[in-house]
């Protein structure tokens, strides 16, 4: 099953989770930063398997994972921090 992600770049701090989890190594850190001064993570040219690991680890909620057109997402409701799968 094959998979994209969009990172906001905005809203990431750079902390490198999603980087360490990802197992087809597809994102980096950016060496460009954002408007606050983080260097943001970036999607790599490599693969996405579409697993949501590096989603449901990010703590800014800042990576949306899209397997077969259906869009899979981390939200933050609280404290508590589900996935939710959202019909096209």
């Amino acid at each position: 099953m094959g998979g994209r992600i969009k990172i906001d770049s905005e809203r990431c701090k750079g902390c490198g989770l999603c980087v360490t989890v990802c197992p087809k190594h597809g994102i980096v850190i950016s060496k460009k930063s954002n408007k606050k001064g983080y260097f943001p993570a970036k999607k790599d040219n490599g693969e996405c398997s579409g697993c949501a690991v590096c989603a449901i680890i990010c703590p800014d909620a800042a990576i949306e994972v899209c397997r077969d057109e259906n869009i899979v997402a981390v939200k933050k409701a609280e404290k508590t921090t589900k996935l939710v799968r959202e019909k096209t």
